[in-house]
């Protein structure tokens, strides 16, 4: 029996999940969690084979719960099925410990062939992003991110990619535990580095050079 949990932060996607999953006797969903925080607690207590793991959650997003669960060093595989399928979100996961990568337009065959292949101790990524899951591609792909991005610290990038998804300042200081000043200090200093004098030109950048998802939002 492989046991897995859901993490997803809409209730409707871990109910088809779960139905999908569970249509096969090989597979038990043994929890569920709707946010970064509830995931990682979840994986510590449950402790599956599998974990299945949205990238854009409330409260700690999919990457950093990834981060998290690596820190653990914990048996559970975690496998990323996300509707959002830039190179960069690929980069980041893999490079993080993801040992999957599934779109979610992908049909349900292709997530159970996700899990089977990482319970063998193989990587999976979904086709149409199968050129740069090798190890030497993912070098090229981060350092090719790190010239995108050199000018701005670790910092400035998380709060840039805060804005773009659509927070406000006063959550960015709360998310981040920095003043609103703060936030308000580290924006001006991307925008000055970045040459960009709108949130339209902001938005731009970010989209163009894979710092965030495809479109803004303000939960996915």
């Amino acid at each position: 029996m492989v046991t897995v949990v859901l993490a997803d932060d809409h209730v409707i996607v871990r109910q088809g999940l779960r139905a999908l999953l569970e249509s096969d006797p090989q597979f038990s969903v043994v929890g569920e969690a709707a946010d970064g925080l509830e995931a990682v607690e979840m994986v510590k207590l449950r402790k599956p084979e599998v974990l299945i793991l949205d990238l854009m959650m409330p409260g700690p997003n999919g990457l950093e719960t990834l981060r998290t669960l690596s820190r653990l060093k914990l048996d559970t595989r975690v496998v990323i099925l996300t509707m959002y399928g830039r190179e960069a979100y690929l980069v980041e996961a893999l490079g993080s410990g993801a040992a999957g990568f599934v779109i979610k337009e992908s049909c349900g065959a292709e997530l159970f062939l996700a899990i089977r292949t990482v319970l063998a101790g193989r990587r999976y990524v979904s086709p149409p992003l199968l050129d740069a899951s090798t190890g030497s591609d993912i070098r090229r792909l981060k350092a090719r991110l790190r010239h995108r991005q050199g000018k701005l610290t670790t910092r400035e990038r998380r709060v840039l990619q805060l804005v773009v998804e659509g927070a406000a300042k006063h959550d960015i200081a709360a998310r981040l535990k920095i003043s609103s000043r703060a936030v308000a200090s580290h924006c001006a200093s991307f925008m000055s580095k970045l040459h960009l004098k709108t949130n339209n030109d902001l938005i731009r950048y970010a989209l163009q050079r894979g710092v965030v998802a495809d479109e803004p939002k303000s939960r996915r």
